[in-house]
């Protein structure tokens, strides 16, 4: 997501998309963070893909400084989250332009030898905070704003002419 004072969708538009980045063999995403909630994959996608359980080893969820969002960076233990599967080509434009360039995209291998790919982040040392994202406190105090928003970014997403 980007970045913003008020820690939720960027309220401006940028050039959406980032074609460089995007997968052009679309494949299962592997979610961690606020893409766990369907109200917020039904804002962003306007649907709630199929999903099952995943975790990634030697990866590590860890809140961002100045976002409510979390991000993933190596460590130990094993990060829990979900497998999307069934996205479409327009599904991954919609995430690649949703996702924050804190972000990078890349496939991991999940502990059940299923592939994913993932928004990482790379400089984790510059973003992320020692403690690790907080997914009942985010979905008490920020989900439904945080829905709000995203919705709101999805409509301005829609009527960008640079998509």
């Amino acid at each position: 997501m980007p970045r913003t004072v008020t820690h939720s969708p960027q309220p401006t538009l940028r050039p959406f998309g980032r074609l460089d980045r995007l997968s052009v063999d679309p494949e299962a995403l592997f979610v961690y963070g606020s893409l766990l909630f369907p109200e917020v994959l039904q804002a962003v996608l306007r649907r709630v893909p199929d999903r099952t359980d995943a975790a990634a080893a030697g990866w590590h969820v860890v809140a961002l400084a100045g976002r409510r969002y979390p991000g993933l960076v190596p460590g130990d233990g094993q990060a829990n989250g979900m497998l999307i599967t069934g996205l479409t080509a327009d599904d991954w434009r919609v995430l690649d332009a949703f996702e924050d360039d804190v972000y990078e995209l890349r496939q991991l291998t999940l502990t059940d030898a299923r592939h994913g790919w993932a928004y990482i982040c790379p400089n984790e040392q510059e973003e992320a905070l020692t403690n690790g994202w907080d997914i009942e406190r985010f979905a008490a105090e920020h989900l439904a704003e945080y829905v709000e928003a995203c919705a709101a970014w999805r409509c301005r997403y829609d009527e960008s002419p640079s998509r």
